[in-house]
Order: C-alpha cells, then sequence, then structure tokens
C-alpha cells in the first residue's frame, strides 16, 4: 500500500482570521507540505492541474521537479494531469524528462477536469470531453511505446514520422492513473490498457464509488489483465484531526462551513456520514481508512486532501505530523489484510524488472 497525499492549490481566505496567502506563499507552501509529507514517512505526493483561480497548479511538472530535487524517496505524481485539454505530444515529453530528473519516482494521473471555461481557453470543446479522453490518451500510448510514430485523430494536426525526446526512463513509461468522479468511460480506458483506476472518493457516498470501482475491476479482468482483485486501485480521502476528537470538530468547522466546493451546503456532521471526510481524533481517521478496504477491496493506493479550505500551512504541517503517528499502524493493517494474489503498488524499479523479466521468458522459450 503507497499512502500520501495529493493537493488542489487552492488558493483560499482563512476564514477565522480573513488572511488570504500570496500566489507565491501557496506555491512556496506546496514545496514545504512535499517535503514533509516525505520527512513523516509517507510514500506519495500529488499536485493537481488547474488553469484558472483561485488555484495556483498550473504547471505540475515544473512543481514535481523542484520538489524532486529536494526530496529523496517519495513518489511524485499528479491530480489529475489534463488529458483532454493538454496536447499529448507535450504530456509524453514533459512527463519523461520529469521521469528522468527523479530517477523514475514519478507517476501520473490523467483526468478530464471539472472547469468547463478551461476548454475552450485551450481550444477544445468540453461536450467532446469523452472522446478527446480516448483519443488523445491513444496517442499518448503509441508516443511512448513507439520509437517513431504516424497518426492520423480527429483533435490534431497529424504526426508523421515522429520521434519524442526523451525516450521513458529504461524503456518503461510512467505509471497511469485514470481519476474519475462519476466517468464509467474513464474506468473502462483504465482496465482496458490494464492501467490504475484512481476513484476521487472526497464528494459522494461509498456506494457511488463501489459501483465504479467494481465495474473497473470486471473490465480488467475482461481485458485479461488478471483476476478483479488483481485490478490497480487507488482512493482519495480527507480528515482532519487533533489528539481529542472534539477539538478536531470546533478547530475545522469554521474551515468546512467556508470551503469553497462544500461549504454552505449540509452541515459537517451529514458531510462526514455521508462521505469519507473524517474530523476526529487520530484513532478515529485510522479506523475509517482501514475500513476502505471492506467497501472497495483491497487497493494498493491512498492518497488524502489535507491543504484546503483556507487552513494555514501550520495546521497542515501538524496534520503530517499526526498522521505520521499512525502511519506505521496503517501500513501494516492494510498489508496483514491483504492476500497474497493483490498486487503491491506499482513502482519504476518494479516495472523494469516485470519486464526484464517476460523477456528473459521469451529468450529462454
Amino acid at each position: 500500500m503507497q499512502i500520501g497525499i495529493f493537493t488542489v492549490g487552492d488558493v483560499t481566505t482563512d476564514p477565522t482570521n480573513g488572511s488570504t496567502p500570496t500566489e507565491h506563499e501557496r506555491i512556496k507552501a506546496t514545496v514545504a507540505i512535499a517535503k514533509k509529507a516525505e520527512e513523516v514517512g509517507l510514500d506519495v505526493f500529488a499536485t493537481g492541474e488547474h488553469h484558472n483561480p483561485p488555484f495556483v497548479p498550473s504547471s505540475p511538472t515544473t512543481t514535481l521537479a523542484y520538489i524532486g530535487a529536494q526530496t529523496e524517496k517519495i513518489i511524485l505524481s499528479t491530480s489529475t494531469t489534463l488529458i483532454t485539454t493538454n496536447d499529448p505530444v507535450k504530456i509524453a515529453e514533459d512527463y519523461a524528462t520529469l521521469q528522468h530528473l527523479v530517477d523514475g519516482r514519478m507517476d501520473l494521473m490523467l483526468g478530464r477536469g471539472n472547469t468547463a471555461p478551461v476548454y475552450p481557453w485551450f481550444g477544445k470543446d468540453i461536450s467532446k470531453a469523452v472522446e478527446l479522453t480516448i483519443e488523445n490518451y491513444q496517442l499518448l500510448q503509441k508516443l511512448w511505446s513507439e520509437p517513431v510514430v504516424n497518426w492520423e485523430g480527429k483533435f490534431r494536426t497529424p504526426l508523421q514520422g515522429y520521434t519524442s525526446t526523451p525516450a521513458p526512463l529504461d524503456g518503461v513509461a510512467p505509471f497511469v492513473w485514470h481519476g474519475s468522479i462519476r466517468t464509467p468511460e474513464v474506468a473502462e480506458l483504465a482496465a482496458f490498457y490494464g492501467d490504475g483506476y484512481f476513484a476521487n472518493n472526497i464528494f459522494w457516498p461509498k456506494e457511488h464509488y463501489i459501483q465504479l470501482i467494481n465495474f473497473y475491476r470486471q473490465r480488467y479482468a475482461h481485458y485479461g489483465h488478471g483476476t478483479p482483485e488483481q485490478a490497480i486501485v487507488g482512493l482519495g480521502g480527507q480528515f482532519f484531526m487533533r489528539k481529542n476528537s472534539q477539538d478536531a470538530v470546533n478547530e475545522f468547522r469554521p474551515y468546512f462551513d467556508n470551503a469553497p466546493v462544500y461549504g454552505h451546503g449540509p452541515s459537517m456532521e451529514d458531510f462526514t456520514e455521508q462521505t469519507p471526510l473524517t474530523v476526529g481524533s487520530p484513532q478515529q481517521v485510522l479506523e475509517r481508512t482501514l475500513a476502505f478496504a471492506d467497501y472497495f477491496g483491497d487497493y494498493q493506493r491512498q492518497l488524502f486532501l489535507v491543504d484546503h479550505a483556507g487552513l494555514p500551512l501550520k495546521t497542515v504541517l501538524e496534520q503530517l505530523d499526526l498522521l505520521g503517528e499512525i502511519l506505521p499502524t496503517m501500513r501494516a493493517e492494510f498489508d496483514a489484510r491483504r492476500p497474497a494474489g493483490v498486487p503491491d503498488a506499482p513502482t519504476h524499479a518494479a516495472r523494469v524488472a516485470a519486464r526484464d523479466a517476460a523477456l528473459t521468458e521469451e529468450v529462454m522459450a
């Protein structure tokens, strides 16, 4: 199990004192949070991609490369990379470059994005979002797997005799997760290619994500990649914790009530009951997170959202310290319950080894 955090990079006013970080402060805070994540023993840090206020992560590979130069172990990822509005040629180049810079300790999560105005800004039609997702990913696959690409599609100019540079590190492309909140076509795409499927698991009741994840698992098996239980699944989640659960409730309430995404809607009590948000003690966060596998099956990656809604950097870093305290138990409990046939989370080293073993088998056959 890989356990980590993700950020959407929002610039939000702190409702308790009215202060709003500058974009510079928010970008620098993102780096500090990533470094803290490695310090407390987390496995993954992921940043979103947005091209509109109030968000700052418009250039994920720039941020991740900068973080990569200041860290040693943590896997760097995205949450998400916009497969619809980015040119797949540029995605291939940028993420292969990042893969080389950080010696393979990266992957990426592709997604459509949920900000409608972004599509026309990049010359795209949001009504074609699913078609763009499928076609652009087909091209990205070719760019990373074929030395010379001849290609023609519906949404960009054709390619003739094109070679993407740099080629992936060790000849193994970055592992791809497909992130989704509601779209079964994304689960189908992930299953077809044998890629990972990441269920956002933030806003909706567990029954919604159970349906999507089970669909992905079934289609993964249908395409011959393994059993449904061997499909590669990631989950989101969010928490706010203090040593005393009531302290957590009291402190987080103004942030919840004024959060741009879910503020001024359901009460915090209703939201925590209906969604995976946990506000309470470290033990409560641990127990609720471990229960995810009861609903969704054994899975490979758990990412938490911890730095949103105007929470100050100091508080976010304290949240990471608390997560670090329960991390060994969380990891051990997940590992103990996982059946032998369920694969580990993908890493570059493991995928290179698997490729080499397969080549050896071919030679010996």
